[in-house]
């Protein structure tokens, strides 16, 4: 087993949160999920504003335009990847610590424009 400090484990979970969101909803990234799900937004009938997904192709495109439309889904493939860089890759700790600062900021914006 290995050893994992506080301020180590803070930084990966800011840093999969970041690129789960990053994957999942930003616009940014939008070609990764352009072949195989259209995203439309919808006001239903309480006024809200609802993601809608029309999946593409046939079952694998469509199994994947599933799991790139669910952050549970992503997150626990991103969550792997950043413990398997962060165990293994140890020059990609700069990024994690850019995604995880980034991470913060978009916490901290959520809840000052709440």
């Amino acid at each position: 087993m290995f050893e994992l400090s506080v301020i180590d484990m803070l930084i990966l979970v800011l840093a999969s949160f970041r690129l789960t969101h990053l994957i999942v909803f930003d616009e940014i990234t939008s070609f990764l999920r352009e072949p195989f799900l259209t995203i439309t937004y919808v006001t239903d009938s309480s006024g809200q504003v609802v993601r809608d997904f029309q999946f593409k192709g046939g079952r694998v495109r469509q199994w994947i335009g599933k799991l790139l439309s669910c952050h549970w889904c992503v997150g626990i493939w991103i969550g792997i990847l950043i413990v398997v860089l962060y165990l293994y890759v140890p020059t990609a700790y700069p990024i994690l610590l850019i995604l995880a600062i980034a991470g913060a900021a978009a916490v901290i914006e959520t809840r000052l424009y709440m």
